[in-house]
This record gives structure tokens, C-alpha cells and sequence, in this order.
């Protein structure tokens, strides 16, 4: 009860102010080859490219790490 009072008097904690995100470590915007991608229902080496370039680039893989 006693604790339940204390809280209610103390003014609030000042709130952290939001960190500053740089535009440099951003990934690119998805280009036109994964929004054509997306409604291609049938199999398209550029399109199973393309989403193998941006499933790497998720994962943070490299090529050469097979």
C-alpha cells in the first residue's frame, strides 16, 4: 500500500528521447523485378534471382558461404 502511494506522488521519469537512425545502413527499396515477382505464378529464373538476392540479403548470407 505503502509503495502504491509513493508511486501516485513522484512526478513521471522523463521519457529517453528516440535514437537518431542514419539513412546509410537502410535497405534499398524494393525495385521493380520484386514487384513484378510477386503476381508471377509460374517459374521465372529472373524472378527465383531476384527473390534469392533479397532472401540473402534478409539473412545476411553471403554466396560464397555454401
Amino acid at each position: 500500500m505503502t509503495l502504491a502511494l509513493v508511486a501516485v506522488t513522484l512526478p513521471p521519469a522523463p521519457r529517453a528521447s528516440a535514437p537518431q537512425v542514419s539513412g546509410a545502413d537502410a535497405h534499398p527499396a524494393p525495385d521493380d523485378g520484386l514487384r513484378r515477382c510477386r503476381t508471377i505464378t509460374t517459374a521465372d529464373p529472373d524472378c527465383e534471382a531476384v527473390w534469392e538476392a533479397k532472401r540473402r540479403r534478409f539473412f545476411g548470407e553471403r554466396r560464397n558461404e555454401r
